[in-house]
């Protein structure tokens, strides 16, 4: 019974250090800040991508897509609001999720490419899509 004890003692202390190592783990814009017109996709499917056109000026996307990613309480990792990358967390534990977004003028209107991942774990069961369907323009 000892041994149980013991074993539940060292995963849970385990656990926590995950969970502290998730909260604190640096994020380097060299690494995390990509082009989302020419990264490729990661082997595991935790990731979205969003590209289209809108009929608003690129001023006014890149202002809507801030105030959303405020809202969330997502940090600006590197870049600006026309070509950067946010960092956004999940709300439980925390994750880092990194949110690189390029708009490009496009006539009138603006072409928005987004590239959403996840950086721990191997599925996001959606949650990359569903942040950028929040935060981008129709």
């Amino acid at each position: 019974m000892r041994i149980f004890g013991a074993f539940a003692v060292i995963l849970a202390l385990i656990a926590v250090g995950f969970a502290v190592y998730v909260r604190v783990a640096p994020s380097d814009p060299a690494r995390w800040h990509v082009d989302p017109l020419t990264v490729a996709d990661p082997f595991q499917p935790h990731f979205a991508r969003v590209d289209r056109v809108v009929a608003q000026p690129p001023q006014i996307v890149a202002q809507s897509i801030a105030r959303h990613a405020d809202m969330e309480g997502a940090v600006l990792l590197a870049g600006d609001a026309q070509d950067g990358t946010w960092v956004a967390r999940t709300p439980i534990m925390g994750y880092p999720d990194y949110v690189s977004i390029r708009l490009i003028p496009e006539g009138e209107g603006t072409r928005i490419v987004a590239f959403s991942r996840s950086r721990f774990g191997y599925s996001d069961r959606g949650v990359n899509r569903a942040r950028l369907g929040r935060w981008l323009p129709e």
